[in-house]
């Protein structure tokens, strides 16, 4: 196995990769970047599935806790972080391990996308959502044409986005994306159960555990200190949870509720990463449950 850039492990939720990632850290001596879009908030830890501090125990982890609940961390400061820390191991001769589900995280880092630096404009968001998605979508094929016609009409989300960048920046979004992969070699290796009624009992035991650890406690703290309607208590789990603390429904639908939402969502997780969004690099696919040893394996071929 010769000297490597990065080494990725990714996957749907619940697939291990947590584990993995930690046995395989320690038998390379290597750091772990998380990619996870909500570990890297504060607080919000048994929800997140967030390594434990224990699991931490001689392995560093890092881009997990860097922001506060009631900030957005963008992708761009995402990638912005994770290339620097890159960088710097890179400069002790470290191969570092980037670990997540985010496909979206680790693509920035992978293909080394072109994210325009506009943040969140809450005043012209807020100003924008009053005229409408049909108006702003009519806004936004007359300011960015070739953009338009990657969205769809009824996609208020991305329609807003593309609107702020163009109003902050003047220029199209389209135009000011783009991909420049890094100079250095990327494995990737991919942790899936294709057994699916397996699959949701993975999801349904983890969501057991996660509430025996305390998981309802983590979310009345975190709404006495940020209150309810925080929007990251409106994720998935949190929110399920949060209904069941307002009593607006019982604990085993809040839990049949979560399983079958972590479902769906791991679905479209694995979707991304088969399909275009993972880009080109290959993803070498093992088992849940796979050992390091067999990740050694896939990195031998290096």
């Amino acid at each position: 196995m010769q000297s490597m850039g990065l080494i990725v492990i990714l996957g749907a939720t619940a697939t291990g990769k947590t584990s993995l990632a930690i046995a395989l850290a320690k038998h390379l001596n290597s750091p772990i970047l998380s990619a996870d879009s909500r570990q890297v908030y504060r607080h919000f830890d048994i929800g997140t599935a967030k390594p434990t501090m224990e699991e931490r125990q001689g392995v560093p982890h890092y881009l997990i806790d860097i922001a506060e609940p009631y900030t957005t961390l963008t992708l761009a400061d995402y990638q912005d972080q994770a290339q620097t820390l890159i960088a710097k191991f890179h400069a002790d001769s470290i191969t570092p391990i980037l670990v997540g589900g985010s496909g979206l995280y680790i693509k920035a880092i992978t293909a080394g996308l072109k994210i325009p630096r506009v943040a969140p404009q809450p005043e012209l968001r807020s100003q924008l959502e009053e005229l409408g998605q049909n108006y702003c979508y009519q806004i936004l094929q007359q300011v960015d044409p070739v953009g338009a016609t990657k969205i769809h009409a009824n996609d208020q989300v991305r329609t807003l986005r593309s609107l702020e960048v163009f109003y902050v920046s003047g220029k199209p979004l389209a135009a000011q994306q783009g991909e420049q992969s890094p100079d250095y070699s990327i494995v990737q290796i991919g942790l899936d159960c294709d057994d699916l009624d397996a699959y949701r009992n993975l999801v349904s035991d983890r969501t057991e555990k996660m509430i025996e650890n305390g998981w309802l406690d983590e979310i009345r703290n975190l709404q006495k200190c940020y209150g309810k309607d925080l929007p990251l208590l409106k994720t998935l789990g949190y929110g399920e949870m949060s209904d069941y603390l307002a009593d607006k429904t019982d604990l085993e639908t809040a839990k049949s509720l979560t399983v079958t939402h972590t479902c769906q969502f791991a679905k479209r997780q694995r979707t991304w990463f088969r399909g275009s969004g993972n880009g080109d690099l290959p993803i070498h696919w093992l088992p849940t449950g796979s050992s390091w040893e067999e990740a050694i394996g896939i990195l031998s071929l290096y």
